[in-house]
């Protein structure tokens, strides 16, 4: 499938068009750099093959000259976090390339169990009859006994494994480094005044920032990559970061867990088990990971600061509104897709609760009546969530304002410092 096929659709390009003069010379952050592009950091929802919409969100903020720092993101949103890092300096556009990279897989590869297991996923996503799902289900028992799970995830671990070594990333130091370097060396990060004067914008230490959530099932933690690391392997610089998407991706029972074995143990390495996630047991020898989303599907709160007035913003993209319908369970895997969708939304729900600010930063994507785990998309269904998340993407663009947020901002910051 040629990309040309979203990016020279009637509908984007009116997008854009009309976009590029709705929005002319407006500010959506403080810091900006040599080419007038703005920066902000970027959270993604995780969402299956919905993060499709998520390409189509992001082409259209880089279009219209807005670059990104941070990154965080979980299973679908992982994808895209992990590409976008890994495709080039902060100030270089993403988009495009993971287009590319979406238009020339057969996203169906990923469904890579045996003959039984795409049978019963078969079932499942056709809405089949009790009775047939019953049957299809007994065959694949033995897959959730032997394996804990349908597919093996192999396939999926390989393609973002040749992704990142066309960009030049063989391991995880080489993604740090590529983090850190921040924008071109032709290039500088400015911060904008009051006045409207520029003073050079250096925050090395937050470009390499890149935050991926998976769930240990083994210690029952929540773990962010690469932030932590170092509890999982003896030498970190030469793993592959494939592994942090595959973890965080791992949708329960359609993939099997991602393991990592050979943990490292001792003193030091249970003080930091302790420390980062406490662990008041002995360090397991191997871990287990599910997705991340049924312990934080949309991780907004990974970079805030409450007692700060940021340079820039924290852009969110969430697929669709949570709790906007009673779940009906007469069926099994509406049940099981409930008490899923329960536990993924839990802790973010909360937290936005708390934080009514966000509701500034964050883009919803209706995303249709296209299914989450349909692995199987028509090409036109594929162009459709890019077109829906180009759209939500104007209307975010549209309604955001940035100096009314910097004023929410200063209100919170001066309340939580005189409390």
């Amino acid at each position: 499938m040629d990309k040309r096929k979203f990016t020279e659709n009637g509908a984007i390009l009116a997008i854009i068009k009309d976009l590029k003069e709705q929005i002319k010379g407006k500010k959506f952050s403080d810091i900006t750099d040599n080419n007038n592009y703005q920066y902000v950091d970027l959270v993604q929802e995780g969402g299956g093959v919905l993060g499709i919409a998520l390409i189509g969100y992001v082409y259209v903020l880089e279009k219209m000259g807005i670059r990104f720092l941070s990154l965080a993101g979980t299973s679908a949103g992982s994808i895209n976090t992990m590409l976008m890092a890994a495709a080039g300096t902060c100030d270089l556009e993403k988009s495009e390339w993971i287009l590319e990279c979406l238009c020339n897989k057969n996203l169906y590869d990923f469904v890579d169990g045996d003959h039984d297991a795409r049978e019963f996923i078969d079932a499942l996503l056709s809405d089949a009859g009790n009775l047939k799902l019953i049957i299809k289900g007994y065959q694949v028992v033995d897959n959730f006994k032997d394996d804990l799970g349908l597919n093996p995830g192999n396939n999926f671990h390989q393609w973002m494994t040749n992704l990142l070594s066309q960009k030049g990333i063989k391991n995880y130091g080489d993604l740090k480094t590529l983090r850190e370097k921040g924008v071109s060396d032709e290039n500088k990060l400015f911060r904008l005044g009051h006045n409207g004067t520029k003073e050079e914008y250096k925050r090395v230490d937050h470009w390499s920032e890149m935050a991926i959530i998976a769930a240990d099932i083994t210690t029952e933690s929540k773990i962010i990559f690469p932030k932590m690391i170092d509890l999982f392997y003896s030498n970190p610089e030469v793993q592959n970061p494939a592994d942090f998407v595959r973890a965080s991706m791992s949708i329960p029972l359609f993939f099997t867990p991602f393991k990592i074995k050979n943990i490292p143990t001792g003193v030091d390495a249970w003080n930091k088990w302790n420390e980062a996630t406490c662990l008041r047991t002995s360090v397991p020898s191997e871990v287990m990971f599910m997705d991340g989303g049924i312990i934080s599907n949309f991780p907004i709160d990974i970079f805030h600061e409450n007692l700060n007035v940021p340079a820039s913003p924290t852009f969110g993209i969430k697929l669709g509104y949570d709790k906007n319908e009673i779940n009906k369970n007469e069926k099994f895997p509406n049940l099981i897709s409930s008490m899923f969708d329960t536990a993924r939304y839990g802790y973010d729900a909360e937290f936005l609760r708390k934080n009514p600010d966000f509701k500034n930063l964050i883009g919803y994507i209706d995303t249709g009546t296209h299914n989450w785990l349909n692995f199987n998309l028509t090409d036109d269904a594929k162009i459709d969530l890019f077109i829906r998340g180009a759209q939500h993407a104007a209307d975010f663009l549209n309604r955001f304002n940035w100096e009314e947020y910097k004023k929410i901002r200063k209100a919170k910051s001066d309340y939580y410092k005189s409390v």
